[in-house]
């Protein structure tokens, strides 16, 4: 996801003992944002509540982030909205781990490299969360999105919204297939005469 803001804070002397901690809030005006194929609006933009905390060897940042969100639902294609609260959490080395070749690619659980899992604390003392906030909501936003849990969809024969009553196509389709069936003749027949 290209992003059109860049959230960078500079460290200062806050958080120049392992233990200091740095609290970061504020509001980021976006208008919307991409996932596959889905296309979503951010009516209110995002809002951002982080904590820097010093460890010593780099800083951890940590929090949550909100966010309304607009889309279409992929059932019936009307509006669907949902609200996302994701957890930020990135860790910013001060400086790059000797073995970097190493140290910089993990091995997931099936043993595959899973990539970088750290980030750096820029060469002026400045941590950038624009990639741990736009993670957030990324990994928030639902692969599926419905405008409610029950949504029934559009009618696949004549494409009316089915949350807005039963188009009767579903029991012609049954009547239909029910007509075509051979044993049918038998619905007829009574066995205890």
């Amino acid at each position: 996801m290209d992003t059109d803001y860049k959230i960078v804070v500079a460290l200062d002397e806050r958080l120049t003992n392992p233990g200091d901690s740095l609290p970061v809030q504020g509001h980021i005006d976006v208008d919307g944002y991409s996932l596959g194929d889905h296309e979503f609006t951010l009516p209110n933009g995002m809002d951002y509540d982080v904590i820097l905390t010093n460890a010593g060897e780099g800083i951890l940042a940590t929090g949550i982030l909100k966010a309304h969100v607009e889309g279409i639902c992929d059932r019936c294609l009307e509006k669907a909205e949902f609200d996302v609260s994701g957890e930020v959490d990135e860790y910013y080395l001060f400086h790059e781990p000797e073995d970097s070749a190493a140290a910089s690619v993990s091995e997931d659980e099936d043993g595959e490299e899973a990539g970088v899992d750290y980030a750096l604390v820029s060469d002026d003392g400045a941590v950038d969360l624009t990639d741990a906030i736009t993670s957030a909501l990324l990994m928030e936003t639902p692969y599926v999105v419905l405008c409610r849990p029950d949504c029934k969809g559009l009618c696949p024969t004549c494409g009316a919204n089915l949350n807005e009553g039963d188009c009767g196509c579903a029991a012609k389709r049954a009547e239909e297939e029910l007509s075509q069936n051979p044993f049918a003749v038998l619905k007829d027949l009574h066995l205890d005469e």
